[in-house]
């Protein structure tokens, strides 16, 4: 597969610490079990094959064997339309095709930082050529996404999430070895793979794809401007930091006199499938823990099958118990196999959309900000015309004056936020049709892959089964 997440870094560091965020929570006891695991890209709409795949089961950390956890093929090109409004026969055939390839370990120690290879392949005019190499940091990824919700937000588009940060991950990459690297290649390849699906997710919106600082970060040589504002103890973290508490408490607090149902349908809808995602990953979790002890329970059985082979007298029961060993030995890897497939294509695709629902909701709370902006705006004109009305009754023309002027300001800004807001409501309501158009295509490719693996490890289950009944009943 070729789709990882990402997280921050440690918790001593302060000046180039700029991987991860000190207030971000460290990962779950469940994600420091599941080993051997890493992200697949999106793939196109597989064709149903229930043929076996009889290679031999990859190992997580073989990079010359791409299996499940693996580096695996590529994803596919993203059809990309750059003019969203008119439609232009020419767009069909644009492309942008965005792969991430292996970090590399930059230095040593606490100091050390990784850096990503970005390959892009486009058609698109706007580009300088079609096709270019950058090497970019993970802070540069945050940067980026940083100036795009600045940019858009506003708006009401819905920005892509940002890369997942991690203290402990990070941490343990910094302080491994050169013999230990072993341990900390899924936590890069996890990370590798949430940047390369952060990429292609912006590459497919229409208006993202053909930003500036976009476009910038894909195709500038040599190093970007440093995103100071990405590190974990900073001034600006800080105040990131007091702002969403700000923020989170306006949204509990503050109730909007909606007049859209639309708005008031979909917000139930959002928080209905972000329940039930959350639901459906945390079952996922706990499945892969269950196929991973079911593969350590099998490998278990496994050696006292051997032990008990190598003490049978009885030449042909000895050997027959030697090949159950070695079956149960495949049927172990088989299983890790099956947890790496619930974990890679289930688990993290969910994971993926609990965090692009969050992004959606941050849009929708935008809009009750602009809704804000435009009561308080209207408040304030109210006030004024009532103070220009006192002072006409006091006959003070002069402050009069300067009252009227001021209620002229005010009833522009009024226009504006209620222009703001007019307009953040329909771009949301646009968004939202094509967010809703991608979701299901995406949840039918990845359920039809899904069953597709499943269904090859089971019929190599059934293979390995039928190939040892010969044996069995050859037994005097």
């Amino acid at each position: 597969m070729s789709q990882a997440p990402p997280l921050f870094d440690n918790p001593y560091i302060m000046e180039n610490e700029e991987d991860d965020d000190i207030f971000v929570s460290a990962m779950s006891d469940e994600d420091n079990k599941i080993k051997k695991c890493a992200l697949n890209p999106l793939p196109e709409l597989p064709t149903l094959q229930l043929s076996v795949d009889k290679s031999p089961i990859a190992s997580p950390i073989d990079e010359n064997n791409q299996g499940d956890i693996g580096i695996q093929s590529p994803t596919p090109t993203q059809k990309f339309q750059p003019m969203e409004e008119t439609g232009d026969d020419e767009s069909k055939d644009q492309f942008l095709d965005i792969k991430v390839g292996e970090g590399n370990r930059i230095g040593d120690g606490m100091g050390a930082y990784i850096v990503f290879k970005v390959d892009t392949k486009t058609n698109i005019p706007l580009f300088k050529k079609n096709s270019f190499t950058v090497h970019r940091r993970f802070s540069d990824f945050l940067g980026l996404h940083d100036k795009l919700n600045d940019k858009y937000l506003r708006t009401g588009r819905i920005i892509p999430p940002a890369p997942e940060k991690s203290v402990i991950g990070m941490t343990k990459v910094k302080m491994s070895g050169q013999n230990e690297q072993r341990s900390s290649c899924e936590f890069l390849e996890r990370r590798r793979a949430s940047l390369e699906r952060y990429l292609q997710r912006t590459a497919a919106h229409p208006v993202l794809a053909l930003d500036p600082d976009f476009r910038e970060f894909l195709q500038s040589e040599g190093e970007l401007p440093k995103a100071t504002n990405t590190s974990a103890l900073s001034g600006a973290g800080m105040m990131r930091l007091f702002n969403k508490v700000g923020e989170t408490v306006n949204k509990i607090t503050y109730r909007m006199d909606e007049n859209d149902s639309w708005f008031e349908e979909k917000t139930q809808e959002i928080e209905c499938l972000e329940t039930g995602l959350r639901k459906l990953h945390s079952s996922v979790e706990s499945l892969v823990v269950a196929r991973k002890d079911l593969a350590t329970y099998t490998g278990a059985l496994a050696k006292t099958i051997a032990m008990l082979s190598n003490c049978e007298e009885h030449r042909l029961l000895a050997s027959t118990l030697a090949h159950l060993n070695e079956l149960e030995e495949k049927v172990e890897g088989l299983h890790y196999d099956q947890s790496n497939t619930d974990f890679s294509v289930l688990c993290e695709m969910l994971k993926d959309y609990i965090a692009l629902i969050g992004s959606v909701k941050c849009v929708f709370h935008e809009r009750v900000k602009v809704y804000q902006n435009w009561q308080h705006s209207q408040l304030m004109l109210n006030k004024k015309r009532e103070n220009k009305a006192k002072l006409e009754l006091a006959n003070r023309i002069d402050k009069g004056n300067v009252a009227a002027n001021e209620i002229v300001e005010w009833e522009a800004k009024v226009e504006r936020c209620e222009e703001e807001f007019t307009n953040i409501s329909k771009m949301i309501k646009k968004e939202m049709e094509r967010f809703e158009e991608t979701r299901i295509k995406e949840f039918k490719i990845i359920f039809i892959r899904y069953m597709e693996k499943q269904m090859k490890h089971q019929q190599q289950l059934v293979e390995y089964w039928e190939s040892f009944l010969p044996e069995a009943k050859a037994i005097a």
